[in-house]
């Protein structure tokens, strides 16, 4: 009889270990959901070049489209503007919390 109560002990114990696993694999998943880390790289030299071609610091345009391009695997098309395309790239800072990229 003992051995009954220990096998089903056992098992409940692996169930819940089990689902208490899933469950924060579920959590990962959702926290990394705005993650573009699996995402392929972009060309990020050819699209900050595309950015900055009329700025009138395109080298430090550059470089800080480079920076925010790294982090974000993501650049807005165009110009200017289009923000609303990459939210990352859209709400990165400075420490004066001005927008830093371009």
């Amino acid at each position: 009889m003992a051995v009954h109560r220990l096998l089903i002990a056992s098992v409940l114990i692996s169930v819940l270990l089990f689902q208490l696993a899933e469950a924060d694999q579920m959590t990962q998943g959702i926290a990394n959901a705005g993650d573009n880390s699996n995402l392929p790289k972009m060309d990020c030299g050819g699209a900050c070049a595309a950015r900055c071609q009329l700025s009138s610091r395109p080298r430090l345009c550059q470089r800080a489209c480079g920076t925010c391009c790294a982090r974000c695997n993501c650049v807005p098309p165009g110009t200017s503007g289009n923000l609303d395309v990459c939210p990352c790239y859209a709400n990165m800072t400075t420490r004066d919390n001005k927008r830093k990229c371009p």
